[in-house]
């Protein structure tokens, strides 16, 4: 654990690098099940997922949402729509843009990952964080996304 508490004072140096460091190991444990298991990564399942729960989103949709360009996020979309997880279909009130939706295949990949993503995130969080810590950690990253989204803070320019 790289950041400590002394006083009053947080070091947010290192608890920024514990944070990342949490992240990408958690999502490097996840890509390496999803792919084992379904043939997915982790940014393909997340996809999947959102489109599942939002019927109709748009490339820009996606992009918001993963705080991510919408080049990149386009080009995910294409990789998703070869194979054959996702149609995108023309947006009736504005056609620049399309909408996205899950194929019977998508979906059925989806809901097969949903088990595996979350078992293995019981597995990787539950046995370390015990009810009230992780409570508590859901809390205080959910404020602090909350308050990035709001402020738009960290979205990707193009």
């Amino acid at each position: 654990m790289a950041y400590k508490l002394s006083g009053d004072g947080v070091d947010l140096p290192g608890f920024f690098s514990d944070l990342v460091r949490c992240e990408t190991r958690l999502y490097n444990a996840l890509n390496d099940r999803l792919r084992e298991r379904h043939g997915i990564v982790t940014s393909q399942f997340e996809f999947l997922r959102f489109l599942r729960d939002h019927p109709g989103a748009r490339v820009a949709d996606l992009a918001a949402e993963f705080a991510i360009g919408v080049g990149a996020t386009s080009k995910s979309a294409d990789r998703l729509e070869k194979q054959g997880w996702i149609v995108r279909q023309p947006n009736p009130s504005d056609r620049r843009s399309s909408l996205l939706a899950l194929t019977d295949d998508g979906s059925q990949l989806a809901d097969a990952a949903e088990q595996t993503f979350t078992d293995t995130l019981a597995a990787l969080i539950g046995d370390t964080l015990d009810g009230s810590s992780a409570a508590a950690a859901v809390r205080a990253l959910s404020k602090l996304r909350s308050v990035l989204e709001r402020d738009q803070i960290g979205t990707p320019t193009g």
